[in-house]
């Protein structure tokens, strides 16, 4: 993965939320590096054979992040760039939450807390088939205040699903506020080895510590694998970056020139509303 790839992404999404429905911006910019890593130097896949049988199993739980993953999804060449500028529009398949009509998108998810019991099912399946195919399952931290997470928690440990890894946007936001007012979640990584799984703590914009941890799979044998990935909601965007406001933006036209320029030159613009 080289910083063009989520540069490249990043754009994308800024250009998705000039839209006229906007977008989830914060959280889809806070697991660029996430997903770029995955699709660039992790995942077993064929942008060519999105649907090939030995292919290694990605699910966005966060569903509402759909515009990040649809980003990376195109900047990895599953479907042309172009097609991004038909995102929100009537009849177009990219929806805000994950449409498995896209190309690369396994599952539909955005009701929060679905994604780790699919991921449990998914491994399960694998080894009933006799694959040795790896499920990451991509979650928002706000999310973890579902329950139906922690009872797939405890079905992958139970299970010994050492081929599965879930991935926590740790980024401390919610769009009530932050997560430790709204329902706290500390201690976290205890919360996880309680139900029997393998926990890093990694910088979640740092490609080198995301492939690191993410290329070996099973870490612990018998035991599944979590990463909390620290990360910063709106990354990218200096003026909003660590911002509960950032969760949903609809960019006028003059916001859009703005965050792409942020996106692609790095500037940093003074503190103005999108």
């Amino acid at each position: 993965m080289s910083d063009d790839h989520a540069r490249t992404a990043r754009e994308l999404v800024v250009r998705m939320c000039a839209n006229p429905e906007g977008g989830h911006l914060g959280g889809s910019m806070s697991m660029v590096e996430i997903l770029v890593t995955l699709y660039r130097d992790v995942l077993r896949i064929d942008p060519k054979r999105p649907q090939a049988p030995d292919r290694d199993i990605l699910l966005l739980s966060k569903g509402h992040g759909a515009i990040g993953l649809y980003a990376v999804l195109a900047e990895r060449g599953f479907f042309p760039e172009e097609l991004l500028a038909g995102y929100g529009t009537p009849d177009s398949v990219f929806t805000a939450h994950p449409n498995p009509a896209v190309p690369g998108v396994e599952m539909p998810t955005g009701s929060l807390g679905h994604g780790l019991p699919l991921g449990v099912g998914f491994a399960l399946a694998a080894r009933l088939d006799g694959r040795d195919r790896r499920c990451f399952v991509v979650l928002g931290d706000g999310e973890l205040q579902e329950g139906s997470v922690w009872e797939a928690a405890m079905a992958a440990g139970a299970q010994g699903l050492d081929r599965l890894v879930a991935i926590v946007d740790r980024n401390g936001l919610q769009i009530s506020g932050d997560t430790e007012e709204t329902m706290g979640l500390e201690p976290l990584g205890d919360r996880w080895r309680s139900f029997g799984w393998t926990v890093l703590d990694v910088d979640g914009h740092d490609p080198d510590q995301l492939r690191s941890a993410l290329s070996r799979v099973p870490h612990t044998p018998g035991r599944p694998t979590v990463l909390l990935a620290r990360t910063v909601k709106g990354r990218g965007l200096p003026y909003i970056e660590g911002q509960a406001r950032s969760h949903y933006v609809r960019l006028t036209e003059r916001g859009h020139r703005r965050a792409r320029a942020a996106v692609l030159r790095g500037e940093r613009p003074r503190t103005e509303t999108t």
